[in-house]
């Protein structure tokens, strides 16, 4: 007599569990077979053990966000996927726009043509670069533009308390200014949801210098969790990229409204990373490190080879993921043996960034951009990159104005200068 063991049995129930719907589909009719053959021969106990486990397992798991961070990358991400593109998501971008000729179409195809459900939010101070937004009249969704004139802001007791000028370029007003930026784009995304009478499920908060070389992927988009970057924590936590849900984004964009709560608590002489830890943990706001194919663009000029203390600029051609630590386009100045000596020698807690596997590629950052800088960045970056670099290289005000002309009829709220303004700042007549 066939008698189908109760060890298959939980061997088929544990690989139907793992399938979807589709792939069910596929399998219950030889199932149904085997069952039907054996029936007359099998034990009644065995047959409603194994239709038990294959029906009680038809509907795929629900999801579980522990589940999901320590899963493999195999089938959960793309099924959370398709739930992030159903979702309301922010991207909230902040900062000058210096390099964006060349950050700005990295950001276009690895976060909002991958996210196309998401909502872009652009504050940025109005300066000479200003007219290189113009090239996100490709953005998916442009929702919202704000693009001011800086003004000097007053520093509270509770500021000059809570927050320290040592390291920060422009003291405890670089600080503020920073601040303003991250919490203006909060307080954007919060008019325009109370207008349309809804909730964004999620935040991502990224800066207008940072240079992506792969996607962000779904598994960055953790429930309850609001996620940084490891490295560059400076005594804190990496504050140049996060992504949360609304709640946890929420507590971790209030950079200024945060900070007498701070004062309250004790907290002095704190820098950005470390006054960004405390917003988090004085809220009770739980945060994790992932790795993030992102790094900051940047002109200034660190010493090389870094000390303990100091910066490491990465070659923008370091093949993995750089999680927002200062970068250039560069003929490579440290590899392999080199870079892990260096590394080593910096303080972990201080600038410090993931560089194990050859994922990491230095430069020579202690001069200027190198003559043939440009060449250098369209072989990392790519022919549709370089011919972006190349357009702006020689863009005309009056494609400027009308690039931006066509961003104002797509965007929900306009407030910046008129495009004539801020073409004519950085371009001229």
């Amino acid at each position: 007599m066939l008698k189908i063991p109760q060890k298959v049995i939980m061997q088929i129930a544990k690989w139907v569990s793992d399938l979807d719907r589709r792939r069910l589909l596929l399998i219950i009719p030889p199932l149904s077979i085997l069952v039907f053959l054996s029936l007359s021969s099998t034990p009644l106990d065995s047959f409603f053990s194994l239709r038990s486990f294959i029906f009680d397992h038809a509907q795929p798991p629900a999801f579980n966000s522990s589940d999901f961070v320590n899963s493999p990358l195999s089938g959960v991400p793309n099924q959370w996927k398709d739930e992030l593109l159903r979702s309301r998501m922010a991207v909230c971008l902040v900062g000058g726009a210096r390099r964006f000729e060349l950050t700005g179409p990295s950001i276009v195809e690895n976060v909002l043509k991958v996210y196309p459900n998401a909502d872009l939010f652009l504050h940025s101070p109005m300066d000479r670069n200003a007219y290189k937004f113009s090239l996100l009249k490709a953005v998916p969704r442009l929702t919202s533009v704000r693009i001011f004139n800086p003004e000097h802001l007053n520093e509270t007791e509770s500021q000059v308390r809570v927050l320290t000028a040592a390291n920060s370029p422009n003291g405890i007003q670089g600080l503020l200014q920073y601040f303003n930026l991250v919490e203006g784009c909060l307080q954007m995304i919060e008019t325009y949801k109370k207008r349309m009478n809804f909730t964004y499920d999620w935040i991502v908060r990224t800066r207008v210098d940072g240079y992506w070389n792969s996607p962000l992927r779904p598994e960055n988009f953790i429930p309850g969790q609001y996620l940084v970057p490891p490295g560059s924590v400076y005594g804190g936590l990496n504050d140049r990229l996060g992504i949360g849900d609304f709640n946890t984004s929420k507590v971790a964009l209030s950079r200024l409204s945060l900070i007498p709560e701070l004062d309250a608590a004790g907290f002095v002489e704190l820098n950005s990373e470390t006054a960004f830890k405390a917003q988090l943990t004085t809220r009770h706001v739980s945060y994790l490190t992932k790795r993030i194919p992102f790094c900051i663009v940047t002109d200034r000029s660190y010493g090389f080879p870094p000390s303990r203390f100091g910066v490491p600029v990465a070659a923008l051609s370091s093949p993995g993921p750089l999680n927002g630590a200062k970068c250039r386009p560069c003929t490579v100045a440290c590899r392999g043996q080199c870079v892990a000596d260096v590394m080593q020698s910096l303080d972990k807690g201080w600038s410090w960034t993931e560089w194990e596997n050859g994922n990491l590629e230095l430069c020579d950052a202690s001069g200027e951009w190198e003559r043939g800088w440009e060449k250098i960045f369209d072989n990392v970056a790519g022919k549709k990159s370089a011919s972006v670099r190349k357009r702006f290289a020689d863009l005309k005000k009056k494609e400027c104005v009308e690039d931006f002309n066509e961003m104002k009829k797509r965007v929900f709220e306009w407030a910046a200068p008129p495009p004539e303004d801020i073409c004519g700042l950085g371009l001229g007549a």
